[in-house]
């Protein structure tokens, strides 16, 4: 099947249908998710609790395309405050959103987008565990397929990659609503291009949406160049508790953030989403870890490394994945008692 992309002027630009077929996900899988959709007249669709421009962006692209085909959608995540991050306000399809407790309880058709575990689907994880078919679409290397139908691709700089595929195989076609959604998701998890995923086949895909008429610089200023007045005072006081330790990994750098602390400047936890990328540029440190206490106490931490280190391998120890240079988990544990055991699995990979 052949996608129909339109240019900046409206015109169709064709793209050839064989983009993407190097994708290590079988022909039978795709088939096997077009049938159910097919079969379906209502399709549930979710995304990893605290959504990036990947999560959501992905979940929304693929949305517009089930309602053009007739399909009732009802899309969600799994937060207990349910409200969509400000820096992902932009993204068009937020009509199509409802909140978990709105959510079909055993979906007959779920389509999960960047979500490792049924952990990440939040208050929505036991919606998924009852659902007659689960489809997870991901790029993560450590998940290791939950549902009842994997389209999982490790080598995939971002599930909007994925949920691309997803659109043409649909028999959608691009258009600037579910082109920037999909470009969201595409410069979130390449960091703007900057990281090593960045393929030819990510800049191939960054031309088709951009040549929809995308206006990069908005997007680029909402997801990167904005924030509220409380942020700044928030990085101050993380970056004044900033610790540089020196060890067998080639250096660690970490910090942390209260929930008192972004309840005195009003900040939602949400806008700490950036946090991680500024402490990593310590020169001196291999990983870079922020704990962020969210709202009912739990310690999320996110972890980066510069290449040597497979700072996957040390959350998925501690309940948590990713990918080989940046990963996560979720700590019950005080801020001393969580960075001990990161340590201490920091030690068993460097």
């Amino acid at each position: 099947m052949t996608p129909d992309v339109r240019d900046r002027a409206g015109r169709p630009a064709r793209v050839e249908a064989g983009q993407g077929d190097d994708c290590p996900i079988p022909a039978t899988s795709w088939d096997r998710a077009l049938h159910l959709i097919g079969q379906a007249d209502e399709v549930a669709l979710a995304c990893h609790v605290t959504p990036d421009g990947d999560a959501l962006g992905s979940m929304l692209a693929v949305a517009f395309v089930l309602r053009s085909m007739g399909k009732r959608v009802v899309a969600s995540f799994g937060d207990r405050q349910f409200a969509v991050p400000r820096l992902l306000r932009f993204l068009p399809g937020q009509d199509m959103l409802v909140p978990p407790e709105a959510y079909p309880a055993a979906p007959e058709l779920m389509i999960v987008f960047d979500s490792s575990t049924f952990e990440r689907l939040g208050l929505l994880g036991t919606n998924a565990a009852m659902a007659r078919e689960l489809v997870v679409v991901d790029h993560h290397p450590s998940n290791a397929g939950f549902g009842t139908l994997s389209l999982i691709d490790a080598q995939a700089a971002a599930t909007a990659m994925l949920a691309e595929q997803l659109v043409y195989r649909l028999g959608g076609r691009l258009d600037r609503d579910i082109a920037t959604c999909l470009y969201a998701g595409l410069v979130t998890d390449t960091g703007s291009f900057r990281y090593s995923s960045t393929t030819p086949a990510v800049h191939q895909m960054a031309a088709r949406l951009v040549a929809t008429g995308l206006r990069t610089d908005e997007i680029a200023r909402e997801l990167w160049d904005r924030s509220p007045f409380g942020y700044l005072k928030v990085l101050a006081g993380a970056l004044e508790r900033v610790t540089l330790e020196h060890g067998p990994a080639g250096g660690l750098v970490w910090t942390y953030v209260t929930r008192v602390d972004r309840a005195a400047h009003g900040l939602p936890y949400s806008e700490l989403e950036g946090l991680i990328d500024i402490v990593r540029r310590t020169d001196e440190a291999e990983v870079a870890v922020v704990l962020k206490e969210d709202d009912q106490g739990d310690w999320q931490v996110s972890t980066r490394s510069k290449g040597t280190v497979d700072v996957a391998a040390v959350c998925a120890a501690l309940g948590g994945g990713g990918h080989h240079k940046a990963a996560g988990y979720t700590s019950h544990d005080t801020v001393e008692e969580t960075m001990a055991k990161f340590r201490h699995e920091l030690r068993k990979v460097s």
